[in-house]
């Protein structure tokens, strides 16, 4: 969750937590990592301050836009430092705004030294989103934009895969995604507005169905229950 929505509704973690979800940091006002006004001491400002509003309940991280990468990695020793115990905020494939095409596709220990492969040393679990092969070429399929263009069957292939081999599927969905009817029309650049926009009364009825096809779990619990490693 973003931490300026919490703020300012602070009912909605009550909301959350007795839904039986978890509570997790996308910084406080969706700043991408990477945006040259942030920083390691800003980012550890804001964790802390998150930590506060939801009593200390977040364990996990997702970086907004998933700009993490070889130039943000600090993020990682801030999260380990703040009692954090995962992250899902690499995408092993490319795209014009984030990923790292080297990464692992199952979860494994990250640290700022290795974001792609698994650091025996890591403190922190990596959950990478799921992806799909298109004519050799691995993109992202976890969710989002991808859960609204791709055709079903491919998303379905994709979470099979990963989970033939007894894995789990990083997957997503955002909130405006679901109640679109409340999702305001603002004027975007071209590509921008299609990627926000495309197919997006879509977007519930296909995540209801994977819902009803496949068992879903939070984070937390699969930790909790498994070993991610």
């Amino acid at each position: 969750m973003v931490g300026e929505l919490l703020k300012a509704r602070p009912e909605l973690l009550d909301k959350i937590l007795s839904n039986g979800h978890e509570i997790a940091f996308h910084t406080m006002r969706h700043t991408r990592l990477d945006s040259t006004s942030y920083n390691k001491e800003l980012f550890e400002r804001e964790i802390k301050e998150f930590q506060k509003l939801t009593s200390h309940k977040s364990k996990g991280f997702r970086a907004p836009s998933f700009s993490l990468c070889h130039n943000t990695s600090w993020a990682i020793d801030v999260l380990y430092e703040n009692n954090y115990i995962y992250d899902s905020s690499i995408v092993p494939a490319k795209t014009r705004l984030y990923g790292v095409p080297g990464a692992e596709h199952s979860p494994y220990r990250i640290s700022n030294l290795s974001i792609e492969h698994d650091d025996k040393d890591g403190r922190i679990i990596e959950f990478p989103l799921l992806t799909t092969r298109i004519l050799g070429k691995s993109i992202p399929a976890a969710g989002g934009f991808y859960l609204r263009t791709l055709p079903m069957w491919m998303i379905e292939r994709a979470i099979l895969d990963v989970n033939n081999k007894g894995k789990p599927a990083a997957f997503y969905i955002h909130s405006w995604e679901i109640a679109p009817e409340f999702m305001p029309k603002i004027s975007l650049p071209l590509i921008d507005n299609f990627i926000t926009y495309y197919n997006l009364t879509y977007a519930f009825r296909r995540m209801d169905y994977l819902l009803k096809k496949f068992k879903f779990s939070s984070f937390d619990n699969f930790i909790r229950y498994n070993n991610p490693n």
